[in-house]
């Protein structure tokens, strides 16, 4: 066969294969619309068959490569322009597991839950105010707290791990490895970006700010976006060319990374006594992305169109959402509430699946979260001042252990790549859990 005839089919089979994955990936994430078009477009079968996320993994193995190779001497622009060093391999995040809970599948599992593993904890830090948010890096490698007193405390967690060793020899370790000043006031929500040394925070003071933590003596941030509300929650697109800020305002304002252009969604929700957005998360491809509001309602937003494809009223009763996130599959949303349950939703038809009791949070915006495997969940009960577990699937209680803070965490946050995870107190203090290995 000619050599260019060759090349011309194999290159015509491998754009069917892409368009294939395409049509499987939007359609999977219920993207249906986004679906049809290109399956028209394109001519590809709707129905196409394909392995779940295997788009999302061959991209992360794509990119694991061009990192890689990045690593080794090819060039790539920062997005940010900071003109400074990227500590090496930082934003390798491992390949997400292609294999995911079901939590739909098994419908009477008592007696078969898992026993969470024992962890030891450390006072690793102190805020001069309460210790109100943390926010783990993509890699693990880094841990960042936000504080009352409007400061932030960024932690590298192989430091922690030193410092918790009872042989340290060479005097006393000092985890904390930057301290930024830049609020007016206290400070409600970190992200990492995706790729670039890059933190954000979102503060009472109407402000986004974005601080470069590979420059040793920053203490201020080098770009702020100006909101016109108070901004609770921000959230990365994992591109790292969005953010979403879930402010006051019931919709969550979509920014342009590189302009700082702000875009609203024309999609509005049925308007609540108070619509005010606790916490906005993009899911693990930005597809869709899920706020939980202060009204009690937890919505589902399309990550390309901003409407909001599904509304969970009255998701924890008349009391505040406080917190939700996606599974890594994103077919599942874990959402928390004042009324002091944790809940799971399956995302294509709002049905609750699962429901977590037996940890009493009524004041504080409290979280629950997975642990790296999501076979756990954790989160706080208030009057006891303990972290409660569950095994995710069964829903039953695990463990209860004492916080070791002076009066209950205002917040945990788990390492998205081990068994660890960060408590942070209203007593100031901020404290590592590890698993004893």
């Amino acid at each position: 066969m000619d050599t260019s005839l060759e090349q011309i089919l194999q290159e015509g089979k491998l754009l069917r294969q892409v368009n294939a994955l395409i049509v499987a990936h939007l359609r999977d994430n219920n993207l249906n619309q986004a679906a049809s078009a290109v399956a028209s477009a394109t001519m590809t079968p709707l129905n196409v068959e394909a392995p779940p996320n295997k788009l999302l993994d061959l991209v992360a193995k794509g990119l694991a490569v061009e990192r890689d190779e990045a690593s080794r001497g090819v060039s790539s622009a920062a997005i940010f322009d900071s003109g400074t060093a990227i500590p090496a391999g930082y934003g390798s995040v491992p390949i997400p597991r292609t294999i995911a809970i079901d939590f739909s599948a098994v419908q009477d599992t008592k007696g078969s839950s898992k026993s969470f593993p024992k962890h030891e904890t450390r006072h690793v830090s102190e805020h001069k105010n309460v210790a109100r948010c943390a926010r783990f890096s993509p890699d693990g490698r880094f841990v960042a707290t936000g504080s009352a007193d409007t400061s932030i405390k960024l932690f590298e967690i192989s430091k922690i791990k030193q410092m918790m060793l009872a042989d340290a020899r060479d005097g006393p370790v000092r985890p904390v490895i930057r301290t930024f000043y830049d609020h007016l006031q206290p400070i409600n929500d970190l992200d990492f970006h995706p790729q670039n040394t890059v933190l954000i925070s979102s503060a009472k003071d109407h402000t986004i700010k974005f601080f470069d933590f590979s420059k040793t003596v920053a203490k201020r941030a080098f770009r702020v976006i100006q909101d016109t509300h108070n901004v609770r929650s921000v959230s990365f697109h994992p591109s790292g060319e969005f953010l979403l800020a879930g402010t006051d305002h019931p919709i969550a304002h979509l920014y342009d990374v590189n302009t700082f252009q702000c875009y609203l969604s024309a999609s509005v929700p049925e308007s609540g006594v108070n619509g005010a957005i606790n916490q906005v998360r993009y899911s693990s491809t930005g597809g869709m992305y899920v706020t939980a509001s202060k009204d009690g309602v937890v919505r589902i937003w399309d990550g390309i169109t901003a409407k909001c494809v599904r509304s969970i009223a009255g998701a924890h009763g008349s009391a505040e959402a406080t917190s939700a996130s996606f599974t890594k599959d994103q077919r599942f949303v874990l959402s928390c509430g004042k009324d002091s349950t944790v809940k799971l939703w399956e995302v294509s038809t709002g049905r609750l699946v699962k429901q977590y009791i037996g940890a009493i949070h009524a004041q504080m915006r409290c979280q629950a979260v997975f642990n790296e495997t999501e076979e756990f969940i954790l989160s706080i009960d208030e009057p006891s001042n303990e972290i409660i577990i569950w095994d995710a699937l069964t829903a039953e209680k695990v463990a209860r252990w004492p916080s070791n803070h002076i009066g209950a965490p205002r917040w945990l946050e788990h390492s998205p790549t081990e068994a660890a995870f960060i408590s942070c107190g209203t007593d100031r203090s901020v404290r590592f859990w590890k698993e004893i290995l």
